[in-house]
């Protein structure tokens, strides 16, 4: 591809997703266009670049977006993040609720590793489980349709999966592993992009956006954590990567991530 056709695929993610791609990254943008090209049915990358010229609010614009995008994501990924969020912070925000189920969204959750280790954790926990509903949303289809399948490979199933979790909750199938039906059917899955209004989800008592923020411009990044707070219920918690910018939320657990409106933190304080 010509340096014309990746500033012009960089300023489409940008527009579209918010996603912060160097054009200057030959090598990186040129890899993973072409299989996607491949995919798509198109001879050659250019073609796919001019089919995205022709048409770029279209389908194929997405593909684009997940092709550049890094959503790696691996099961309990910090697990002591995980520890601290069952154990002490959805037991506190389950009993200010006075007994109602906590919501829980997975903002960006690609592949679902993220969500499914919570809700593996709060299976196995001991005593009362805290209730909640569990939600889960990515900009990415395939992503989705990978993350409610719950087939994972053993390169996937080895990146952070504990043996006694992995013989208690999956299945082998072929060469993969299956999570368990009950597991997967405690989730509830949608796609959005995070770019868009996000007032029809309803608010959360805990939201975990974490290792996307670093992936955005710096306007996408801004936009991103207003939008989270908006969504936020009263009380509730943001957790973030811990490298990952704050903006002006309120530190609670910093340590685990884990973050306030800072309209939340006015009305403790007062």
């Amino acid at each position: 591809m010509e340096p014309t056709d990746r500033a012009f695929l960089a300023d489409l993610c940008l527009q579209r997703a918010g996603l912060q791609v160097d054009p200057e990254k030959a090598y990186l943008i040129d890899s993973r266009i072409a299989p996607v090209a491949r995919r798509e049915g198109f001879a050659s990358p250019r073609d796919f670049v001019d089919a995205l010229r022709a048409d770029p609010d279209g389908r194929m614009s997405w593909a684009l977006v997940e092709a550049l995008s890094q959503s790696e994501t691996d099961f309990f990924r910090d697990r002591r993040v995980f520890v601290h969020l069952v154990d002490e912070v959805l037991p506190a925000l389950a009993a200010a609720h006075g007994g109602q189920p906590v919501r829980v969204w997975s903002a960006a959750c690609g592949a679902g590793q993220e969500i499914y280790s919570l809700a593996m954790m709060l299976a196995d926990a001991p005593g009362t489980p805290t209730a909640t509903e569990l939600y889960a949303s990515d900009l990415s289809e395939r992503a989705l349709e990978k993350a409610q399948a719950g087939l994972y490979s053993q390169f996937e199933i080895q990146r952070g999966l504990p043996a006694r979790t992995l013989v208690r909750h999956f299945e082998k199938q072929g060469d993969s592993f299956v999570l368990s039906p009950r597991i997967r059917q405690m989730i509830r899955w949608r796609r959005v992009n995070l770019l868009d209004d996000l007032s029809r989800l309803g608010q959360f008592d805990l939201i975990l956006c974490r290792h996307l923020l670093p992936q955005l411009a710096p306007g996408a990044q801004a936009l991103v954590l207003a939008q989270l707070q908006r969504s936020l219920a009263p009380g509730g918690r943001l957790v973030l990567g811990l490298r990952d910018p704050t903006g002006d939320l309120v530190a609670v657990d910093p340590a685990f991530g884990v973050y306030a409106a800072p309209s939340e933190a006015a009305r403790s304080a007062a």
